[in-house]
């Protein structure tokens, strides 16, 4: 559970004006909903001897600014992280365990926050740095470096195709890495706010940070 909170830690500020950063400003600007299906692979620095490992996970994405957004992974294992616009809920049904922490606090600066809840840009400037990084693969990036050294994450990248919201990279400070592909994406669907609501399962433990 904590590991799927913290790839989601980071993101915010600003120092480039082309590139990838005009399509950051786009979509920030013009996409007020949007969902998506996604795959994650988190790869684990290599230890001594042995090559880095790697795991890979499915699922879907939906957002409405200014605070509502959810994962739901789907394969290999169900897990789910929705914002309702109060409350953050991670919920692992193996473990049947929900953990709800008030939102506010939890997204302050976080790469989840930038995607779903900023306004504009200078809304995000306050504890990132971000600069374009090259154009690859069809794609504009920013990269963001957190200016707090206290901070879970080492770097964000955030990959655009125009407006359209294509991947996102998580380095934390343990060196692992968190790499989401978006795929059929879709702006500025209508998502009703119910849609975000989270209902606690039956005999779930709830735990509040």
């Amino acid at each position: 559970m904590k590991r799927l909170l913290t790839i989601f830690i980071a993101l915010n500020s600003i120092t480039a004006w082309a590139g990838g950063t005009i399509s950051l400003e786009k979509f920030v600007k013009m996409i007020k909903t949007g969902r998506a299906e996604f795959t994650q692979v988190v790869t684990s620095p290599a230890r001594q001897g042995q090559a880095p490992r790697s795991k890979t996970s499915s699922g879907s994405f939906e957002f409405s600014r200014p605070d509502r957004f959810k994962f739901i992974y789907k394969k290999p294992f169900a897990q789910s992280i929705v914002a309702d616009g109060q409350t953050l809920w991670l919920h692992d049904p193996d473990l049947n365990q929900v953990t709800a922490r008030k939102q506010a606090g939890a997204l302050a600066s976080t790469p989840a926050a930038l995607i779903a809840s900023a306004q504009d840009l200078q809304s995000i400037q306050r504890d990132f740095t971000l600069t374009d990084g090259p154009d690859h693969d069809g794609q504009q990036w920013v990269l963001a470096t957190p200016k707090s050294r206290d901070n879970a994450v080492q770097s964000v990248r955030v990959g655009f195709r125009g407006e359209t919201l294509s991947a996102l990279e998580i380095v934390d400070s343990f060196g692992q890495s968190s790499m989401l592909a978006f795929s059929g994406f879709e702006a500025n669907p209508a998502l009703p706010p119910s849609g975000f609501e989270f209902k606690v399962p039956a005999g779930a433990d709830v735990i509040r940070q």
